[in-house]
Protein backbone atom coordinates (compact mmCIF):
# COMPACT_ATOMS: atom_id res chain seq x y z
CA UNK A 1 0.00 0.00 0.00
CA UNK A 2 1.26 3.15 -1.27
CA UNK A 3 1.64 6.11 1.62
CA UNK A 4 -1.23 8.49 -0.15
CA UNK A 5 -3.63 5.23 0.10
CA UNK A 6 -2.22 4.50 4.04
CA UNK A 7 -3.10 8.43 4.33
CA UNK A 8 -6.36 7.90 2.96
CA UNK A 9 -7.89 5.16 5.18
CA UNK A 10 -6.33 6.40 8.39
CA UNK A 11 -8.02 9.73 7.39
CA UNK A 12 -11.20 7.79 7.22
CA UNK A 13 -11.25 5.74 9.99
CA UNK A 14 -10.61 8.77 12.42
CA UNK A 15 -13.23 10.54 10.81
CA UNK A 16 -15.50 7.28 11.96
CA UNK A 17 -14.54 8.14 15.69
CA UNK A 18 -16.63 10.03 17.48
CA UNK A 19 -13.59 10.81 19.69
CA UNK A 20 -11.25 11.68 17.21
CA UNK A 21 -13.21 13.61 14.63
CA UNK A 22 -14.69 16.26 17.80
CA UNK A 23 -11.14 17.83 17.39
CA UNK A 24 -10.91 21.55 16.04
CA UNK A 25 -8.66 24.19 16.00
CA UNK A 26 -9.63 27.22 18.67
CA UNK A 27 -9.33 30.10 17.35
CA UNK A 28 -6.09 30.87 18.85
CA UNK A 29 -4.71 27.63 17.74
CA UNK A 30 -5.27 28.96 14.08
CA UNK A 31 -4.35 32.30 14.26
CA UNK A 32 -1.36 30.95 15.35
CA UNK A 33 -1.11 28.55 12.71
CA UNK A 34 -1.66 31.55 9.98
CA UNK A 35 0.66 33.87 11.52
CA UNK A 36 3.65 31.27 12.28
CA UNK A 37 2.67 29.13 8.90
CA UNK A 38 2.61 25.52 8.55
CA UNK A 39 6.42 24.90 7.85
CA UNK A 40 7.43 26.50 11.33
CA UNK A 41 4.36 24.59 13.05
CA UNK A 42 5.69 21.88 11.73
CA UNK A 43 9.07 22.46 12.66
CA UNK A 44 7.77 22.56 16.08
CA UNK A 45 5.94 19.55 15.70
CA UNK A 46 9.17 17.71 14.72
CA UNK A 47 10.89 18.32 18.19
CA UNK A 48 7.69 17.89 19.69
CA UNK A 49 7.52 14.47 18.45
CA UNK A 50 11.28 13.81 19.15
CA UNK A 51 11.58 15.01 22.54
CA UNK A 52 8.28 13.07 23.85
CA UNK A 53 7.35 10.61 21.44
CA UNK A 54 10.34 9.45 19.48
CA UNK A 55 11.93 7.32 22.53
CA UNK A 56 10.69 3.68 22.94
CA UNK A 57 8.32 3.06 25.67
CA UNK A 58 8.71 7.15 26.63
CA UNK A 59 7.52 8.30 30.28
CA UNK A 60 4.28 8.92 30.87
CA UNK A 61 2.85 7.19 27.87
CA UNK A 62 -0.45 8.68 27.41
CA UNK A 63 -0.20 11.55 29.35
CA UNK A 64 2.79 13.34 27.16
CA UNK A 65 1.16 15.53 25.02
CA UNK A 66 -0.99 18.44 26.14
CA UNK A 67 -4.23 18.69 25.09
CA UNK A 68 -4.25 22.25 23.36
CA UNK A 69 -1.92 25.34 23.36
CA UNK A 70 -0.63 24.22 20.69
CA UNK A 71 -1.68 23.36 17.25
CA UNK A 72 0.46 20.35 16.68
CA UNK A 73 -0.95 19.10 19.99
CA UNK A 74 -4.96 19.47 19.00
CA UNK A 75 -3.37 17.43 16.00
CA UNK A 76 -1.74 15.12 17.62
CA UNK A 77 -5.09 13.80 19.21
CA UNK A 78 -7.63 14.24 16.54
CA UNK A 79 -4.85 12.03 14.44
CA UNK A 80 -4.10 9.46 17.35
CA UNK A 81 -0.35 10.23 17.15
CA UNK A 82 -0.53 11.53 20.57
CA UNK A 83 0.82 8.57 22.60
CA UNK A 84 2.94 5.67 21.51
CA UNK A 85 -0.64 3.24 22.41
CA UNK A 86 -2.25 5.33 19.91
CA UNK A 87 0.55 5.12 17.08
CA UNK A 88 0.07 1.18 17.92
CA UNK A 89 -3.37 1.04 17.55
CA UNK A 90 -4.43 3.40 14.85
CA UNK A 91 -0.97 3.53 12.62
CA UNK A 92 0.38 0.02 13.48
CA UNK A 93 3.74 1.64 14.73
CA UNK A 94 5.56 -0.11 17.24
CA UNK A 95 5.82 0.94 21.07
CA UNK A 96 8.84 -1.61 22.18
CA UNK A 97 11.27 0.49 19.39
CA UNK A 98 12.94 4.19 19.02
CA UNK A 99 11.08 6.11 16.14
CA UNK A 100 12.92 5.79 13.02
CA UNK A 101 13.40 8.83 10.71
CA UNK A 102 10.51 7.48 8.41
CA UNK A 103 8.54 6.78 11.00
CA UNK A 104 8.99 10.56 12.21
CA UNK A 105 8.26 11.70 8.87
CA UNK A 106 4.84 9.65 8.44
CA UNK A 107 3.68 11.21 11.65
CA UNK A 108 4.27 14.49 10.35
CA UNK A 109 2.42 14.41 7.05
CA UNK A 110 -0.69 13.01 9.38
CA UNK A 111 -0.34 16.00 11.57
CA UNK A 112 0.17 18.25 8.37
CA UNK A 113 -3.07 16.75 6.58
CA UNK A 114 -5.18 17.58 9.68
CA UNK A 115 -3.63 20.57 9.97
CA UNK A 116 -3.91 21.46 6.15
CA UNK A 117 -7.94 20.21 6.53
CA UNK A 118 -8.25 22.65 9.29
CA UNK A 119 -6.65 25.48 7.87
CA UNK A 120 -9.05 24.61 4.79
CA UNK A 121 -12.25 24.99 7.14
CA UNK A 122 -11.81 28.00 9.08
CA UNK A 123 -11.74 29.93 4.88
Amino acid sequence: MGEEERLENIFKKLSGSRFRSNFKLNYREARYLRQKGLQTILEHGRGFLQKRLAPALPANDGKQTPWGGHPVFRAQHATATCCRNCLLKWHGISKEKKLSDEELDYILRVIERWLLSQNDSQE
